[in-house]
């Protein structure tokens, strides 16, 4: 990864609907070169995709819970059962594994803190092998970067 693809992919992080010729221009690349730095770069997986930020309110998901979850057991069985329950729930935006105090932080996506309530009632819960469940509400969103 050299300089220039970093600065194409600074350029489509920020604006994504940026045309390849707007890039070329902003990087200092012809775009024919442009182009095949961006087919390369997708070629091996640098991009992975293309997205549209949307407000989530207009698809009611205007509240955001952030879900630290303990899991009873760290079997790889138990793990793996977990991590596919999880990600088939659609309320369930991310997944990350992390090291400290909690084994997964989730971020979920729903319309308000009632239908929280009963995703956390009737979904969360009966995913298996949780210790324990601490929910978190953003009460606002400062910053939000691709």
């Amino acid at each position: 990864m050299d300089a220039l693809s970093t600065k194409i992919l600074r350029a489509l992080a920020r604006d994504g609907s940026l045309t390849q010729a707007a890039i070329a221009e902003e990087v200092g690349l012809s775009l024919s070169a442009c182009q095949r730095r961006i087919k390369a770069l997708e070629a091996t997986g640098a991009i992975r995709g293309y997205r549209t930020l949307i407000d989530p309110a207009l698809l009611d998901e205007g509240l955001t819970v952030f879900v630290a979850v303990d899991l009873a057991r760290h079997a790889r069985a138990q793990i793996q059962a977990f991590q596919a329950d999880v990600a088939a729930l659609p309320m369930v935006k991310e997944v990350h594994r992390v090291a400290g105090a909690h084994d997964y932080l989730l971020r979920v996506a729903v319309k308000d803190i009632a239908a929280y309530e009963a995703f956390y009632a009737d979904r969360l819960t009966a995913v298996g092998g949780i210790a324990r469940i601490t929910s978190f509400v953003a009460m606002s969103t400062l910053e939000d970067r691709p």
